[in-house]
């Protein structure tokens, strides 16, 4: 069972804190290019510092800007190896996944999927509201864009999964000993983290539902599935397509899209609708793909 193997004697539950801690650090060291390329253009160009987050998103070119962000993803993902290798003595495997080799067809078969939706429901929404839209096409920008994006942001997303669905899911199933803590507390913090995204201030704290009802679905696909790999295909194709299709001036990645969007951001039904309708679609799906049974043990059972 995938929750059960981080489950060990040895691996107690200060373990992960201190985990967690040395992946901030890490976190922290891969800011540094960001912090380098912002002191060059302050005391060499004497461009004046960005005194908040939206200004730092607005300091360089968007594909610079794209490019020193996901950086720090790699040393993320970096820290994450190391501390479970050596301070949990686990394979990665062990954290991805119950199966003897990762499930590359399931990856596969998740980003198609949610691909396809994201693709349909913006052409849908351009379409139904063309002055919400620009078209913002720009070949050489979106060339490197692209390129950007299919390297970096699935390590992006990747260390986001490993964080949450992995080592914290393990790490609160050997605090609580059953499931239904982990599957909440990590979709909690998943979307805690992102309060600080500038579309809640925008749009208002009810966005979290969104964020949150986005982390219980991919909690819920990990337990049900018995590892990531459904999970890691979603966000991938969530954040990839996302941010090769549509930007606007209040989302978190400013890209050179194909479109943007100029309307005024509110709370409507693309942030209650993927939670209500969408994601329990979703769920039928890979359920009866996958034929998933046992559904209450699975998401709420105790771990003996």
């Amino acid at each position: 069972m995938f929750i059960e193997q981080g489950i060990k004697s040895e691996n107690k539950f200060w373990k992960y804190i201190l985990g967690s801690i040395l992946i901030i650090f890490a976190s922290f060291a891969g800011q540094l290019p960001l912090l380098i390329a912002l002191l060059y253009e302050t005391f060499v160009n004497g461009k004046p510092y960005p005194t908040s987050n939206e200004s730092i998103m607005r300091f360089f070119e968007p594909n610079l800007t794209l490019l020193l962000i996901l950086i720090s993803f790699v040393f993320i993902m970096i820290g994450i190896i190391l501390v479970v290798r050596y301070l949990h003595n686990q394979t990665m495997l062990s954290v991805t996944t119950s199966r003897t080799k990762i499930d590359w067809r399931r990856v596969g078969f998740s980003f198609s999927i949610w691909s396809i939706f994201t693709v349909v429901s913006t052409l849908s929404f351009y379409f139904s509201n063309p002055a919400d839209f620009v078209f913002n096409f720009k070949p050489v920008p979106f060339a490197i864009l692209a390129l950007i994006g299919i390297v970096l942001i699935p390590v992006q997303t990747s260390s986001e999964e490993y964080i949450f669905r992995g080592y914290l899911m393990q790490g609160f199933a050997n605090l609580a000993k059953n499931k239904w803590f982990p599957l909440l507390m990590t979709s909690i913090i998943f979307g805690g983290m992102h309060i600080f995204n500038p579309e809640v201030s925008k749009i208002g704290y009810i966005v979290l539902v969104y964020y949150i009802g986005t982390g219980l679905l991919l909690g819920v696909i990990t337990l049900m599935d018995e590892g990531m790999e459904l999970a890691l295909g979603f966000h991938a194709a969530n954040n990839l397509v996302g941010a090769l299709l549509i930007t606007s001036d209040w989302s978190a990645f400013q890209t050179h899209s194909i479109f943007k969007d100029i309307s005024d951001p509110s709370a409507g039904v693309d942030v209650i609708l993927p939670v209500v309708i969408i994601y329990p679609i979703l769920l039928f799906i890979f359920s009866k793909k996958y034929k998933w049974t046992d559904w209450q043990e699975k998401l709420s059972g105790k771990i003996y």
